[in-house]
């Protein structure tokens, strides 16, 4: 048996079940994937935490609630193509992979991208590929997609998302005009011109940094 295992139970319990997060198949991805993986090592104690780590340069890993919570609300069937955005340590995407039939995703930073893929492939996610590359662009060699997650914040959202998403496809991504603070939105594709958007609630990610979203600094 996982040694952490009894710390993912309790994350899930503690963390997702008692904020109200009802998908059986979120929440046993959550129990699934080892946290700890994606987690540099002088934070190990901290890897089942309620809260996000740095994992460097000036990128985090996101806090596990708010993992749980825009993977549920991607409302993911498990033949679903997703993409995501930011790819970070992997660990969202580790999540994914257990709830569709593929993830492609896309991390600007070489060095955070190759060790992406070193730890996905050490937790076994194989339905995983990662990009390096500007995220804000999409990913059009594989578009269209079922649904797209973007794990940093922009300051609108970039047209290439709606337009590689299918029809019935769902975005969910944190936007707003301060790099400190927005919020998290859902927009849902209902044909190739119509679109709706439901605001989730304030969150707080790292900056969308790219052609079509933030500035380098």
């Amino acid at each position: 048996m996982d040694p952490k295992q009894k710390e993912r139970d309790t994350m899930v319990r503690e963390q997702l079940e008692r904020r109200g997060l009802r998908n059986a198949r979120v929440l046993d991805a959550m129990r699934s994937v080892p946290r700890h993986l994606f987690v540099n090592d002088n934070l190990q104690k901290h890897a089942y935490a309620d809260r996000p780590l740095t994992i460097g340069h000036y990128q985090t890993i996101s806090q596990p609630y708010v993992v749980a919570l825009m993977c549920d609300q991607l409302e993911l069937a498990n033949t679903d193509k997703v993409l995501e955005i930011g790819t970070g340590s992997g660990y969202a995407a580790a999540v994914l992979s257990q709830l569709c039939e593929r993830v492609i995703t896309i991390e600007r930073i070489p060095d955070l991208a190759e060790k992406a893929r070193e730890t996905l492939a050490q937790a076994g996610c194989s339905n995983v590929t990662v990009h390096c590359g500007d995220g804000t662009l999409g990913h059009q060699e594989d578009a269209p997609f079922d649904a797209i997650l973007v794990s940093a914040a922009a300051p609108s959202v970039p047209e290439a998302y709606k337009q590689q998403l299918r029809a019935g496809g769902r975005l969910i991504i944190p936007a707003g005009h301060s790099r400190s603070s927005q919020s998290l939105y859902r927009v849902r594709k209902k044909s190739d011109t119509e679109f709706s958007t439901e605001d989730l609630g304030g969150v707080a990610f790292v900056p969308l940094i790219g052609e079509k979203g933030w500035q380098e600094t």
